[in-house]
Order: structure tokens, then sequence, then C-alpha cells
């Protein structure tokens, strides 16, 4: 981690789940490099968006506990936990701003992927990947290129 701190041109994804990273050594991070350099990500497991308490895994059982999901022998498996909950997390837990959360999970994240020339933000000739959630960030509908999720698409 040091490493990635100290290179002012790394990247570094956040799990913001509790688990991965201690929020103490996240918020400590974020004061160690210009946030821009962040974005959230997340491992999920065939867990989430699922009541599913345990599931198999690789012929491991993975049980569910929160946003965690643990091994037979207690070892960290993956989250349980989607990319708005990581934003919701990101405030809650780290103290950000929530405009600076959803560019971590946003145009942050297309920066580092070289797609800011066709999403990431919201802006005229961009592609319409949208995301709306009501005031606890529970999401309620999304687009992907501009066809509503509620279209049967799948999405």
């Amino acid at each position: 981690m040091g490493a990635a701190l100290e290179d002012p041109s790394s990247w570094c994804g956040i799990i913001v789940d509790g688990e991965h990273t201690d929020p103490v050594v996240l918020r400590i991070a974020l004061r160690c490099k210009p946030h821009d350099r962040f974005m959230l990500v997340t491992d999920a497991m065939p867990s989430v968006g699922t009541d599913n308490g345990s599931f198999e895994l690789q012929g491991r059982r993975i049980t569910v506990n929160g946003y965690a999901c643990f091994d037979e022998d207690g070892r960290l498996a993956g989250s349980n936990i989607d990319m708005a909950s990581c934003v919701r997390n990101a405030v809650s837990m780290l103290g950000l701003p929530l405009p600076e959360a959803v560019r971590m999970a946003s145009e942050w994240p297309a920066e580092f992927l070289g797609l800011t020339h066709d999403t990431g933000r919201i802006a005229p000739g961009l592609k319409a990947n949208l995301v709306l959630a009501d005031e606890k960030l529970n999401v309620l509908e999304t687009w992907i290129d501009g066809r509503s999720s509620k279209d049967g698409d799948g999405r």
C-alpha cells in the first residue's frame, strides 16, 4: 500500500466494506494522495443482491456476514457489497462528500480505463450510463447507453 500511495502516478482501487481495509487506514490513505487517484471497486460475490446466507465457490462453502464473505476457515473470501453501498460507505465511513464518492465510482474509473471520451460523467455526446438513486442511495433505476433497465434488457 505504501508504494501505491507514494507514487503520484498510481491509481488505488478501494473496497469500502469495513472488512478488506479498515476505514481508519483508508482515511489515512486519502490524506496521502489526491482523491482523483482513488476508485471505488467491489469484488462482489454471487450473494450480492440476494438473500443467500451462503453459497459454494470453487468447492468451498462461503458464508455471508454483512458486507463480507468468509470461507469455512474464517478467511475473507470476497465482498457482499454493490457499488451503491460502496458509495454510501465512502460517505459514512470515510467522511467523503457525496459528489466526490460518486466520482470515485464513475468519472475516475473511466479516466483510469481511458474511457472519459465516452463515459464516466454526464455531458453532451457521452453515453447515457446513469443511475437514479433515492436520498439513501438505494438504486431505483439504471440506464445503459440510454436504455432503461425497466425496458427488460436485463441490466
